[in-house]
């Protein structure tokens, strides 16, 4: 188990060196130049081009530029805001506690019922109810979340006029008003989540109801729901534990549509904000945020992951 975590840490830090690199890449090869698009047509002199240049480090070499970033992140120094000149972080700490609610209750959703529905086509007998499952997951798989949450604003807007339906609002100062706002956007982003693990999870029971440990436990006489929640269902978990982890990193990185749409206050509409002012080092610190989270969930699954099956530790 040592060993494992051992080289599990390393591609870890590996993947993250990577990250870094392409994060700064990402940002600093977009065509244009940067400082002119930050003053503006009117005020982009050729003195005040240069002045600003200089000022974001941008006037030094691509591999320069990179390792007094790195440098300094490696220090918890992410730079300042070229906009409102406040320390990158703080202007993410604001943002990240609306991301992570939609994120926690739209995987929460998703794992709640991704199981049972799973079990359900697995062990439906009757070919017309699982081929109308299996569209059910194919449809929400491929809906888009922008659209989805669309019409469920549209569809709030019509049963329920009057009901505030987008923005946000702490937990701690109004609980209700807070999840009234959470309901549609939580299930926007859920949905293909969902629906997603269903499948993962009605393959690897299928799976599981095949092997000769649960015919012999039918062949005892034990009961269908206990075979089927009890045997079968604790092989067909280890999958799921997999692609659970990877969901949630999307989750947490794939709120940028969902938060537009509903005016949340979140990382993505930060980032994209940041995107469209070129504010370099929110965007980088952004970036390098959402994807070390989406590490890290899948750094803690691999760990899971081996705890729960021993033959992954030499793999």
């Amino acid at each position: 188990m040592i060993n494992a975590a051992a080289i599990r840490t390393l591609e870890l830090l590996l993947v993250g060196f990577g990250v870094s690199v392409l994060t700064f890449l990402m940002v600093h090869l977009v065509p244009g130049d940067a400082a002119q698009l930050m003053l503006g047509a009117a005020d982009a002199t050729p003195e005040r081009i240069d002045v600003l240049r200089h000022a974001l480090g941008l006037d030094r070499s691509l591999v320069v530029q990179y390792g007094i970033w790195i440098g300094h992140v490696l220090q918890g120094d992410f730079g300042t805001s070229v906009w409102t000149g406040r320390p990158v972080l703080t202007e993410i700490a604001g943002r990240v506690p609306v991301t992570l609610e939609l994120t926690c209750l739209s995987l929460l959703v998703a794992l709640v019922f991704a199981v049972p529905a799973g079990c359900l086509m697995a062990t439906l007998r009757r070919p017309a109810a699982d081929v109308a499952l299996r569209i059910l997951t194919i449809v929400g798989v491929t809906v888009p979340s922008f659209w989805l949450g669309t019409m469920l604003l549209y569809g709030a807007g019509v049963l329920v006029p009057g009901v505030p339906m987008v923005g946000w609002v702490r937990l701690s100062d109004d609980p209700v008003g807070n999840l009234q706002r959470m309901i549609l956007p939580t299930i926007a982003l859920a949905l293909p989540v969902l629906t997603a693990l269903s499948r993962v999870v009605r393959a690897a029971m299928l799976e599981a109801l095949a092997q000769d440990y649960v015919r012999t436990a039918r062949a005892k006489g034990i009961s269908e729901r206990r075979v089927v929640f009890r045997h079968a269902l604790r092989n067909a978990l280890i999958p799921f534990t997999t692609t659970a982890g990877i969901m949630a990193g999307y989750l947490f990185g794939g709120s940028v549509v969902v938060e537009q749409v509903f005016a949340l206050p979140g990382l993505g509409r930060l980032m994209v904000g940041a995107i469209a002012e070129r504010n370099y080092p929110l965007i980088q610190a952004a970036i390098l945020l959402a994807t070390a989270v989406f590490v890290l969930v899948n750094f803690a699954v691999d760990l899971i992951y081996v705890a729960i099956d021993p033959r992954a530790r030499d793999a």
